[in-house]
């Protein structure tokens, strides 16, 4: 019995000591939620340094000098005004039934049968042919 008493004199310290607690309270560490601005540089250089994706180069511009982006620039230009005299020819006020542009190395040939535009575009130095065939938006209907 002076074992338990014992016992129970020894624990009784430990239970008499009040329990002071208070709530949890969460803060968000990220500075777009809410937390510490000062945690954004860290933030951003953690992911960054995480970052495994690499943008891919477009490869046509990148290296260029001013007088090759000039000349894809020219190149460009020359080939929109092509492509507007073919359209013109094939829709324009005084369309055509069928037709053939050269301009250097392409031959460009077109066939109107009123239901359909058919293009041809050849290189004449490959020997690459391109048929885009399109409705012609001439049809008669009933």
């Amino acid at each position: 019995m002076q074992r338990i008493l014992l016992t129970g004199a020894l624990f009784l310290p430990f239970c008499a000591h009040a329990s002071f607690a208070s709530e949890l309270v969460y803060t968000p560490i990220n500075p777009s939620f809410g937390g510490n601005a000062f945690n954004s540089s860290h933030l951003l250089a953690t992911a960054q340094a995480q970052n495994q994706f690499k943008a891919p180069s477009s490869g046509q511009t990148v290296g260029l000098s001013d007088s090759d982006r000039f000349v894809q620039q020219l190149q460009a230009q020359l080939y929109a005004g092509l492509a507007q005299k073919v359209s013109d020819a094939i829709f324009g006020q005084n369309a055509q039934n069928h037709g053939t542009f050269q301009f250097g190395d392409q031959k460009i040939s077109f066939l109107n049968d009123g239901t359909q535009v058919t293009l041809t575009i050849i290189n004449t130095t490959t020997g690459q042919t391109t048929s885009i065939s399109v409705p012609s938006g001439t049809t008669s209907g009933p």
